[in-house]
């Protein structure tokens, strides 16, 4: 099949995506800041990769070789009002977000363009086309990931190289015990803060979370499929506000949603 560079294999989809593909007969470079967390991965290859260094990414692309996918997955959140939060905080998280990922994506376009074609997977947020409240920063990084995304494809298509867009909404990963969180307990923002969670609920459906391992099969399934698709949606909650946000002018789309999860702030 392919050799697949996925970044952020430590936990959640990386890891999840890492064990899709390698079922589906890929071969799979599994990379992550903290490489001991990959011990038992069962997957072709494992090296250490920082994306936030240049030295750390050099180093892995080499030891991987050539690749016919990369998927970019590492990444972390910055909660809190945007006002108060650590803008030292924001910055390590654009580095990462959104430069670790052009940096990885610097480092293999000249192979695959050598090579005839690949893919690109970018794994963004529905955070990436809707901006929520206490969620600017991390926000930011995802929509500066969509336009990246958006201005790459047009320019790498002609090289026969594919990107992609993976739009995950809400799923139960170690996603939000590893956020940076900018406390609001006591500033004039703990009523934003209690009126959001409460309306949270009311995004997803009655039932159990949704399995994560879908966002896994998701990426899997853009860095086979050769249909000419930018954006992959994953989640009842991301389709809902995503869809409704496209259907409507911004205004119109505020007043629903402020309707819908009786946000009144």
């Amino acid at each position: 099949m392919s050799r697949v560079l996925i970044t952020g294999c430590s936990t959640g989809f990386g890891r999840l995506a890492a064990v899709e593909l390698t079922k589906r007969g890929h071969e799979v470079v599994a990379t992550a800041r903290k490489p001991g967390t990959l011990d038992e991965l069962d997957v072709a290859l494992r090296f250490p990769l920082d994306v936030d260094d240049p030295a750390s990414v050099a180093a892995a692309i080499d030891a991987a070789g050539p690749v016919d996918a990369l998927v970019n997955n590492a990444g972390f959140g910055v909660a809190g009002p945007i006002e108060t939060a650590s803008l030292d905080d924001a910055r390590r998280c654009m580095e990462t977000n959104l430069f670790g990922a052009a940096r990885m994506i610097q480092a293999v376009l000249p192979g695959l363009r050598a090579r005839g074609g690949g893919t690109i997977v970018n794994v963004s947020s529905a955070a990436g086309r809707v901006g929520a409240p206490l969620d600017g920063f991390y926000a930011a990084s995802k929509w500066g990931l969509e336009g990246l995304s958006e201005a790459l494809h047009f320019e790498v298509g002609h090289f026969g190289i594919r990107v992609r867009i993976v739009e995950p909404g809400g799923f139960e990963t170690a996603f939000d015990a590893n956020a940076v969180r900018t406390a609001v307990d006591g500033s004039p923002y703990a009523e934003l803060e209690r009126q959001w969670e409460a309306a949270q609920p009311l995004l997803t459906s009655d039932g159990p979370a949704p399995d994560p391992a879908l966002v896994a099969r998701v990426i899997a399934d853009a860095v086979e499929s050769t249909e000419p698709r930018l954006r992959w949606l994953v989640g009842a909650d991301a389709e809902l506000a995503i869809g409704a946000k496209d259907s409507m002018s911004f205004e119109d789309f505020e007043t629903n949603m402020r309707g819908l999860l009786g946000v009144t702030w």
